[in-house]
């Protein structure tokens, strides 16, 4: 969400006369993140978010525009998409693709607390339940394959112990089977800086242009690995099992979820360590950028790799 393409103030004005959305009164750009141009847009009638492009498609993002749509109306506490004066969500600034949706309330959290997990275990698993009469392909786009190709680039960069780790772990993944597991339409980007906390509450979630069709173990693997880790990367065991309880409370997990707990784990913090080792040595030019440090996921990866019985100790109760 850093500001990789500039908008002025006189070309959001010009962009808004195809909504019916009043005068324009401010325009602010958005420094967190790492993938899209993001800028809060303040008008007569209320406050947006701008979203440009920079890696999607404009025949990718109808799934992800209509998805939010979807998830809004069953009640999901996300952005909804507004639909400018012909009817479509999906517009065009600046020669990117380019999306309004509604400004939500709330702020992201520094750290959380059991109950902030477990509000997030419960939105998490209404999600996945709405999601299902979701009908769309929605392909992973950090799949496994893409993780064999960026390892492949980002392995020279790596110290010997590093990149020891990063074979072994993607040897693992390769006899790992996730098959027959429950699938479903998945965030895939559930960390805190996508979740906006108003009180104890969730004001919503934010940031679905990674969703897709997965296994939705993976969701609450890449969840968990966020909202409850330690600063040393191991997890903290309350914080765990306040959100699985809450999801399980929603959408019950299966003993095969269970046995696939602490692989998932593994997948979901070498997805954001591999992720992280690409932007920082493969950087994409911003006016603002916040690219973030891939030794928290090595951290991550590494205690989920030593630590497997501990992590199938927190489980539901």
């Amino acid at each position: 969400m850093s500001v990789f393409t500039t908008v002025s103030f006189e070309q959001m004005q010009q962009w808004l006369k195809g909504y019916a959305l009043g005068e324009l009164l401010d325009l602010q750009g958005i420094a967190s993140g790492i993938t899209n141009t993001n800028y809060f847009v303040t008008t007569t009638s209320g406050r947006y978010v701008l979203t440009l492009f920079e890696e999607h498609s404009a025949e990718e993002l109808p799934n992800f525009l209509n998805l939010m749509t979807h998830l809004a109306e069953r009640g999901i506490p996300c952005p909804h998409p507004v639909k400018d004066k012909t009817g479509a969500a999906l517009g065009e600034l600046n020669g990117k693709p380019a999306a309004l949706v509604s400004c939500l309330a709330g702020k992201s959290l520094e750290t959380a607390t059991p109950q902030h997990c477990a509000e997030i275990g419960t939105v998490l698993a209404r999600m996945h339940v709405a999601g299902a009469s979701f009908k769309a392909d929605m392909s992973n786009l950090r799949c496994q394959r893409w993780r064999v190709a960026t390892a492949a680039k980002v392995a020279p960069f790596l110290q010997a112990e590093n990149r020891q780790m990063l074979d072994a772990q993607l040897a693992f993944e390769q006899a790992f089977d996730t098959s027959a597991l429950p699938r479903g339409v998945i965030h895939a980007d559930l960390f805190r800086d996508n979740v906006l906390m108003d009180g104890d509450k969730v004001g919503g979630v934010i940031d679905f242009y990674y969703a897709c069709q997965d296994v939705l173990l993976y969701d609450i693997a890449i969840a968990v690995n966020d909202w409850c880790v330690n600063p040393d990367g191991s997890l903290d065991a309350v914080r765990v099992q306040a959100l699985l309880n809450a999801y399980h409370a929603e959408r019950p997990l299966g003993a095969d979820e269970h046995q696939a707990w602490p692989g998932m784990l593994r997948v979901a913090a070498m997805r954001f360590w591999l992720s992280r080792l690409n932007d920082l040595h493969f950087p994409q030019a911003g006016e603002l950028t916040h690219a973030k440090d891939p030794a928290y996921f090595e951290h991550i990866l590494r205690n989920s790799i030593e630590k497997r019985e501990q992590l199938l100790g927190n489980w539901v109760n």
